[in-house]
């Protein structure tokens, strides 16, 4: 004699599930309860067979059913060892210090701040503590580990690539300076550009001269 084996493949919705003693609307059963086990045995169309874990069989909308989720595969060997959160905090203490100690330069005056941009430049380091979790940045995998001081996993993985430290970067574009605009002038003289000393007119007598072109525009006298 089989020795009667039940394994689950769906469950009724939460809200119950009728059910018939054969594919035929006319022939209502009892309703099954609310996420009920049940196994599938076969289907007709939109009509399920289903087994109970009790032996008793009976068919249902199959278009209700929920599926359960498949068993995992098997394992294909030992678990591996835990992940150790020491070599992500010591690389977080070495570019904390790294850090802090360009800030030091700068403080003091012996490190401009361009060349303190560019010797931070690709420092990333991201720690929280809050009693026994901990959350570092794990700069090699560009991602964010979680520990709870039992074990190392990875909480979150960034999608773009960190920037090259020993990247050289780019010169900076010259920027010829500015010509300093003229003063404002003040009531009752009319804005213009100041005439050159030792200039020759240009104009014949009586006839008055073209605007000169000037980079900026007129300036406005202020009202009393």
């Amino acid at each position: 004699m089989d020795e009667f084996v039940f394994r689950p493949t769906h469950v009724a919705p939460p809200g119950g599930l009728a059910s018939w003693a054969a594919p035929d609307p006319a022939r209502p059963s009892a309703g099954l309860d609310a996420l009920l086990p049940l196994q599938l045995l076969g289907r007709q169309g939109d009509w399920a067979q289903v087994l109970c874990s009790n032996g008793w069989s009976t068919w249902v909308d199959g278009r209700l059913l929920v599926a359960l989720p498949q068993p995992p595969p098997a394992a294909g060997g030992p678990p591996a060892r835990t992940a150790d959160p020491r070599p992500a905090l010591a690389e977080a203490e070495h570019v904390l210090a790294r850090y802090r100690a360009l800030l030091e330069d700068l403080a003091a005056g012996t490190l401009d701040l361009e060349a303190f941009r560019d010797r931070s430049r690709g420092l990333r380091v991201g720690l929280v503590v809050d009693g026994e979790a901990l959350w570092v940045f794990d700069p090699l995998h560009d991602r964010w580990c979680y520990c709870d001081g039992l074990q190392l996993q990875t909480y979150a993985a960034t999608d773009r690539r960190p920037p090259s430290p020993s990247a050289s970067p780019s010169p900076s574009p010259s920027v010829s300076p500015s010509p300093s605009p003229s003063p404002s002038p003040g009531p009752g003289r009319a804005a213009g550009p100041a005439p050159k000393p030792d200039t020759a007119p240009t104009t014949a007598p009586g006839t008055s001269p073209p605007p000169a072109h000037s980079p900026y525009a007129p300036t406005r006298v202020g009202e009393p």
